[in-house]
């Protein structure tokens, strides 16, 4: 039986999780993707555009960056099998659980008792160690850290090469700009950067 696979939206990030998808076993993959002048990405083709989602049949994927798209598209289609793609040399405790449509990358590390959940990117070479709790909808960019018991609201995003402390919780719709490290709790939204991370925006 061919195993075949959808993914929403034709971009570099989409090439990364076609090819997860193909070393999951994937005989099938296609795209769709609402730019309409987008015929292929890498080597796989683009069918259509995101309005021909509702009449597929088999796997889905949203290979989109923005958090509030991707919740949007697997919100509205909830009825739709959304896999767990998990590149074969990343590590995983096979105590974490993770949530459906999430992406975990070649070289990153989730280790002992942590949760992850819907929609997740989890990026090359980043880290998420014991006991951490990471929400719907979060990217943990390339080569970012979560140490130990750390908690990460849904829809943040952990900038490439950054660093969250043990023990330290960051609340929803956060971003945490590349290089900063975190080191006490983040309670209000916002845009946070440097050694330590302080409030940049709002």
């Amino acid at each position: 039986m061919v195993k075949k696979i959808t993914i929403i939206g034709a971009s570099g990030h989409g090439k990364v999780v076609a090819d997860i998808a193909k070393l999951n076993g994937y005989d099938e993959i296609v795209f769709l993707d609402d730019n309409e002048a987008v015929t292929f990405c890498g080597r796989y083709q683009v069918v259509g555009t995101c309005s021909k989602l509702a009449y597929v049949d088999h796997d889905v994927f949203v290979a989109i960056g923005n958090a509030g798209i991707r919740k949007r598209i697997m919100e509205q289609y909830p009825d739709k099998s959304f896999p767990v793609l998990i590149h074969p040399h990343a590590v995983i405790s096979d105590s974490v659980k993770i949530g459906k449509g999430t992406v975990i990358m070649a070289g990153a590390v989730v280790n002992s008792d942590s949760v992850i959940g819907e929609g997740c990117i989890i990026n090359t070479t980043c880290s998420v160690d014991h006991d951490c709790i990471v929400g719907d909808y979060v990217h943990v960019a390339v080569g970012a850290h979560l140490c130990g018991t750390v908690s990460v609201g849904g829809e943040t995003w952990i900038g490439a090469g950054s660093i969250v402390s043990n023990n330290v919780s960051v609340c929803a719709g956060c971003m945490i700009g590349a290089g900063s490290v975190v080191v006490k709790d983040i309670t209000e939204k916002g845009i946070y950067m440097g050694l330590p991370a302080k409030l940049r925006r709002h």
